[in-house]
């Protein structure tokens, strides 16, 4: 029987589900955060990356755990054909950032360039951006801060992730701790997540902004935590794929 004594790995990790394809950027399909403990089971639109479903696809599953033994994961692609005629996929999608190791106060921003098919008239971007600290407290995991999409050098988005219906996820995590003042460790709002969910995409329509051609496109997290004396900090992990 399991208990708190003998869990492998009773905290939440983060973790996703990746397409890697020549020529671009992975392109993250689903970020996902282990419950404390507990067994998870997600299911996930990913349309807008069903141009890039064709000929040999390479996949990744990563969860951030350093325990041995750690997860079991199990991943089932299902094509789905609609009927209704209502699901319109987009004719073109491509992966424009994700950086390793994502980003910190020392390196706040990514940017790639990108180029926009002729013929194109709507183009969204798919962001998914969760905030961290390495030693569990305060920024940037539990203060969120401003994510700044540029297009050409120009502020074009601006938005705060932030997740304050955590609670709701409390009995997928077993194992996470209650603390002298009541509350449960799976319940605080987090920066874009919470333990034994999915952090969803933030879609914005760029189509006024990335029109045919070549661009460049930059994602900034402001006043990120910096590295204090005992190396402790704050980042954020961060992807964005591009559709049309």
């Amino acid at each position: 029987r399991k208990d708190i004594r003998n869990m492998h790995d009773r905290w939440d990790r983060a973790g996703w589900v990746r397409l890697i394809k020549p020529g671009m950027a992975p392109v993250e399909l689903c970020r996902f955060m282990t419950a404390y403990g507990g067994e998870i089971v997600h299911e996930v639109d990913i349309t807008r990356a069903a141009p890039l479903l064709t000929g040999h696809c390479e996949f990744e599953v990563f969860i951030d755990t350093w325990v041995s033994p750690a997860w079991t994961v199990d991943v089932d692609l299902v094509f789905t054909p609609d009927d209704t005629g209502v699901v319109n996929p987009p004719r073109w999608s491509l992966g424009a950032l994700f950086p390793d190791g994502g980003l910190t106060a020392e390196q706040p921003e990514a940017t790639r360039s990108i180029v926009v098919p002729e013929g194109t008239r709507w183009v969204e971007i798919a962001a998914i951006t969760t905030g961290h600290c390495t030693d569990g407290t305060d920024a940037d995991e539990f203060i969120s801060k401003d994510n700044v999409i540029l297009v050409d050098g120009h502020e074009v988005y601006r938005w705060r992730p932030w997740r304050d219906d955590c609670r709701d996820f409390r009995a997928v995590n077993p194992y996470c701790a209650k603390w002298a003042d009541g509350s449960w460790s799976s319940d605080y709002s987090r920066s874009g997540w919470c333990p034994g969910d999915v952090a969803t995409p933030e879609f914005i329509d760029m189509s006024g902004v990335l029109t045919p051609g070549e661009h460049t496109v930059t994602w900034r997290v402001e006043d990120i935590r910096p590295q204090d004396d005992k190396g402790q900090h704050g980042y954020w992990r961060i992807s964005a794929a591009v559709s049309g």
